[in-house]
């Protein structure tokens, strides 16, 4: 059966199964992995967690949001939305690892190093540097810390730095220092950062904030194909409650404390 999968199956096929096998059954989910020893792909079952949250409390001096139990899932894209203040942006740093939780426990299988991809809401860029330099930072995260910062990129990862800001159409402006952007390009920058380490997750702030229309549309295009492409987790906040729902498959929104996964029958 396994074999016959692979010949009409692709990735994207695959992630859409892993969630339809998930919600049906809980059980497991089907990754595609390179097989070289076996000239191609491989279909497998494996764990099926990805990022848990265990009796989840967050918040500084008092919870913002208590007892969250949820499992996030591989090719996921979850969008949480509540009021301002009421802890979408702490929740989100918790799941970084930014922030320690009250209580509970956030377990993950991803790799320490450039495993999870963050796009802070003040997005953490390198204002003097280049827009290559900031989105190369991306890159060289895929490396090990000891990788000098003064070091060239090897071709692979300059082609992925050169793919990720031609995607997000930056490429023009690569030797511009960021200082010097606008809000909007600088919002690109930090997500081509972010989309050339090839994270597992991405967790995203408001990342689609100073942008109109086109730009957002052109930004969530870019976004999408690459995210299917390495077959990352996207997790959002945005206040724009329309186009959080067109975004997302999953919607979690904070009310009174509390942590509501919209269509769920277990809440």
């Amino acid at each position: 059966m396994e074999s016959q999968m692979q010949k009409h199956l692709n990735k994207n096929d695959l992630l859409a199964l892993n969630r339809i096998i998930r919600r049906s059954h809980g059980d497991g989910y089907l990754v595609v992995e390179k097989s070289p020893s076996r000239g191609g792909d491989e279909v497998q079952q494996i764990d099926p967690e990805s990022v848990t949250l265990r009796g989840l409390s967050i918040g500084y001096d008092k919870p913002l949001v208590s007892d969250i139990n949820k499992t996030i899932y591989p090719g996921d894209t979850i969008a949480i939305l509540g009021s301002s203040g009421i802890g979408k942006t702490t929740l989100m740093r918790t799941i970084a690892g930014l922030i320690r939780p009250l209580s509970g426990e956030i377990s993950h299988n991803y790799p320490k190093r450039g495993g999870i991809g963050y796009i802070p809401q003040r997005l953490g860029l390198v204002r003097h540097s280049t827009v290559r330099s900031n989105v190369a930072l991306g890159a060289r995260t895929r490396r090990s810390r000891w990788y000098p910062f003064w070091f060239p990129l090897d071709k692979k990862l300059k082609d992925d730095v050169d793919n990720a800001m031609r995607a997000l159409k930056i490429l023009d402006i690569a030797d511009e220092p960021v200082r010097i952007l606008s809000g909007g390009q600088q919002r690109r920058v930090a997500i081509a950062r972010t989309l050339v380490q090839r994270p597992r997750i991405i967790l995203a702030d408001e990342f689609l904030g100073e942008l109109d229309k086109e730009n957002v549309n052109s930004i969530i295009t870019a976004t999408k194909e690459i995210v299917d492409e390495i077959g990352a987790t996207l997790v959002l906040i945005e206040h724009h409650e329309e186009r959080a729902i067109e975004l997302a498959d999953r919607i979690w929104r904070i009310i009174d404390n509390n942590l509501i996964e919209e269509g769920d029958s277990n809440q």
